[in-house]
């Protein structure tokens, strides 16, 4: 094997040897440019040495005769590599601040570093480590504590010789303790573990994205990461944001009443946007252009206070395409948004370490750029949540970029039931020591302040002054009750739908299960009556559905009869205008989503809604859904039996109130994510405190003495157990349009550029399946993995062009050729 000196010699220890020409990068180098990169990181929230402590010391075990050899073996012999989990390079770098810092002469602020910094670093090649477990054992002190590195010895010489002093090295120590005493002493919150979670997540956020991002510029031999200036782009964008709604001055349509209040509403955005930092609501009335208005605040607010990327968090996949659509036409740049989906790659907590140094497929998927460092981001809830609460080292590497910025929850009333508590102390983090501004962004503000875990709202939240009198304005439809004393099935819609399309043109069914949705639109399509109908459900990957919505889209502005039948993904966000709406009984504030797709633009007088309660939809599974029903059923009961209860109308503000404490208190003990298994609720696992911590209270009874550490949280176990949905899903790439390219250039062998490439455009190919929809597809061929059994795709039989997903395998669309 022939080196490339490049300032390195053979007997250098190595980090990391270039695949495309075999240079070497020492581990200093290494070391030195993954702190300079996590101090910047950690900077953002004011812990430049804690996060540069982790980025100097996590490769520290690289400086082992025992790891050179392993690495010069591993790349002379790809084809036949070392045995994986041969060599342990992690742990060295988290037993040194524990035997420096937590073995005696121990300080609060020295031993809680060594155990958050210590922490990061030996899970940086898989997950945060519990520091106390169910089995009452602790993995950190195994490793830090009980483990024995036969070279340990040398590993400190050189690390105190090559990368820095050993005065020097306790000096920034020093630093790191002072920077966590003023994090803790912060006015935030009595609960310290729930902030000691939050920055252990962001150190190790940050140590990992320093990490990647260095090896993946070794590798592509770039020196450093070309980046962009917000200030300058961002004040590009608001100028051309300005323009386009001056245009809208101009348009024959701009004095009408709706229009004028759109105008109104923006112009308030506009105003708020100098306001401080910190949580706000947005609450526009559905059609009311709140992705523009919400833009607008959002471009001025960051310019004012020095954001560096405004983050769009949406409920559904499905609206990601058609906001990031608008924006980009508005903004005039494709480049510069992103449009996170899903994750292409799963995510599993494969124990990479022993692949560290072999440019294989994994490392390459590894180093993917996947860090959300782009300045407009469009993501969904579930992603956002993953950041902070899943496993794996792809989710948490964004964390830290989600400081200083303008997040905006679109529909945030979608926060799922068991993760509000999660959610609200997220927020309150980004809130108080982020940096970060957070508009809730939705026509019915859910009671997020009413749960337990409260979320910390600003004083005078609302960005839109008489909320009341703006939503009377805006009413276009009237909500006519046909569920508090009539069941409906499909034949009795096909009835309502025909009675309906004799006075109007076009109809929009939104129903709460795929099932009844299919059953409809085959009904519908078995009466042939002449009228174009259309299928929507989440069985159908991002590309699929938009052409679908372009369809229909084209069809209602071009005034043709139309019948859409969809599950829910239509309500939140889709710009469509429906003469009239059915949709069967859910929360209300699916309600009021459904009714933002009728007369959403006032093009005709007071337009209805019907509202029904299908008894064919199987909700057992849905419990959101079946609470969310009961509860709307009462309040239209309220409303049948005295027409003045609750402000005299179903959507009305104080309905929406109504609705959402007594939805709260039907999942009062799942709020705080209760993991039936082991009998506790997140919240527990992640921020309890010593004295409320059960696992300690049988530990010490166990061992008859208290376990020698700070902190006790259990971080892997409960990102073990989090799921933002009750049921776990995988990505999969289905064969549509471009899909089978995709699937193509992924199966071979290309560079880190490449697959960072594919698998950002891969997201508008992807759906994601329940695991008995992957059994019954392997089962029936329809199937196949690559890359290591990391990306899966369907065949062509498996998916076809009106529904999406096919289980049986047998669309007639041929087979992919691998």
């Amino acid at each position: 094997m022939k080196y490339r000196e490049g300032g390195s010699d053979y007997m250098s220890y190595i980090a990391h040897i270039r695949e495309s020409d075999n240079r070497i990068q020492t581990v200093e180098e290494h070391l030195l440019e993954v702190k300079d990169l996590a101090e910047s990181y950690g900077e953002k929230i004011d812990v430049k040495h804690l996060t540069g402590l982790a980025g100097m010391l996590h490769d520290i075990g690289k400086y082992t005769n025992e790891f050179r050899e392993y690495i010069v073996e591993a790349v002379n012999n790809p084809t036949a590599p070392p045995k994986r989990g041969s060599v342990d390079h992690s742990t060295a770098g988290g037993k040194l601040l524990y035997n420096l810092f937590h073995t005696e002469n121990i300080t609060r602020y020295k031993g809680i570093v060594a155990e958050i910094v210590g922490n990061a670093i030996i899970s940086h090649h898989a997950y945060l480590q519990d520091f106390l477990n169910p089995d009452l054992e602790s993995n950190y002190l195994h490793r830090v504590r009980d483990k024995q590195l036969a070279e340990f010895n040398l590993t400190k010489q050189e690390f105190f010789e090559h990368v820095i002093s050993e005065t020097r090295f306790h000096e920034y120590v020093e630093k790191a303790a002072l920077e966590l005493e003023h994090f803790l002493t912060k006015e935030y919150s009595e609960n310290k573990e729930n902030e000691l979670m939050f920055l252990t997540k962001f150190i190790f956020s940050a140590l990992i994205d320093a990490d990647r991002t260095n090896t993946r510029l070794f590798e592509e031999k770039k020196e450093i990461e070309s980046g962009i200036q917000p200030e300058k782009l961002f004040n590009t964008y608001y100028q051309r944001l300005l323009s386009k709604i001056n245009s809208f001055k101009k348009q024959e349509n701009a004095n009408t009443p709706i229009n004028l209040l759109r105008a109104e509403m923006s112009h308030q955005c506009d105003q708020f946007a100098e306001k401080p930092s910190g949580i706000y609501t947005l609450s526009i009335p559905t059609g009311g252009g709140k992705t523009l208005a919400s833009l607008r605040y959002a471009l001025k607010h960051a310019n004012l206070h020095n954001k560096k990327r405004i983050i769009y968090i949406v409920p559904y996949t499905t609206i990601i395409e058609q906001n990031a659509e608008e924006v980009r036409k508005v903004l005039g740049d494709d480049a510069q948004i992103l449009e996170h989906h899903s994750n292409v790659v799963e995510d599993a907590e494969d124990h990479d370490e022993n692949q560290d140094g072999m440019m294989n497929v994994q490392q390459k998927l590894k180093l993917a750029k996947d860090n959300w460092d782009s300045p407009i981001i469009f993501t969904t809830m579930v992603q956002f949540l993953n950041v902070f609460f899943a496993k794996g080292s792809r989710n948490i590497r964004r964390l830290h970029n989600l400081a200083e910025s303008v997040i905006i929850f679109d529909e945030v009333q979608k926060v799922p039931v068991s993760s509000v508590s999660l959610f609200n102390q997220t927020l309150n983090f980004l809130k108080m020591h982020g940096h970060s501004s957070i508009i809730l962004c939705t026509a019915t503000q859910p009671a997020l302040d009413f749960v337990e875990q409260k979320l910390e709202i600003n004083a005078n939240a609302e960005m839109i002054e008489d909320l009341e009198g703006v939503i009377e304005a805006f009413k276009r439809v009237e909500i006519i009750d046909r569920a508090t004393n009539e069941i409906f099935n499909n034949e009795k819609i096909c009835d309502l739908i025909d009675e309906k399309m004799n006075e109007i043109k076009s109809i929009l069914v939104i129903l709460n299960t795929k099932t009844v949705v299919r059953n409809l639109y085959n009904l519908l399509k078995e009466k042939d009556n002449g009228i174009p109908i259309f299928h929507l459900s989440t069985s159908m990957c991002a590309a699929h559905r938009n052409r679908i919505l372009s369809e229909v889209t084209q069809h209602l502005k071009e005034g043709n009869k139309i019948i859409c039948i969809s599950t829910q993904l239509i309500e939140a966000g889709v710009d469509v205008s429906f003469d009239c709406v059915i949709r069967s009984l859910a929360g209300l504030d699916s309600v009021a989503q459904a009714a933002g797709r009728c007369n959403r633009h006032g093009e005709k007088d007071i337009q209805n809604v019907y509202v029904i309660d299908h008894g064919d939809e199987k909700l057992d599974r849905l419990r959101e859904i079946k609470e969310g029903k009961q509860v709307s059923k009462k309040i239209l009961i309220d409303l049948r039996k005295d027409q003045t209860s609750h402000g005299g109308h179903v959507l009305s503000k104080q309905a929406m109130e109504r609705y959402f404490k007594e939805y709260y208190t039907a999942f009062e003990t799942d709020l705080n994510y209760f993991i039936p298994k082991l009998k506790k609720n997140m919240t527990e696992l992640l921020m309890a405190s010593k004295h409320e911590n059960s696992y300690l209270e049988a530990y010490s009874r166990k061992e008859k003495k208290g376990i020698p550490l700070f902190l006790t949280n259990s971080y892997k176990t409960a990102a073990d157990h989090f799921h933002v949905i009750n049921e776990i899903t995988t990505s999969v790439i289905v064969s549509y349009e471009d899909g089978e390219d995709i699937i193509t250039e992924l199966n071979g062998n290309g560079t880190i550029e490449d697959l960072t490439r594919l698998l950002r455009k891969a997201q508008q190919y992807t759906i994601n399946l329940y695991q008995y929809e992957l059994d019954l597809l392997a089962e029936n061929d329809g199937i196949v993995s690559f890359l290591d059994g990391k990306i899966l795709a369907l065949k062509k039989g498996a998916y076809n062009t009106e529904f999406g997903l096919n289980l049986t395998n047998d669309s007639k669309l041929g087979e992919i050729i691998f």
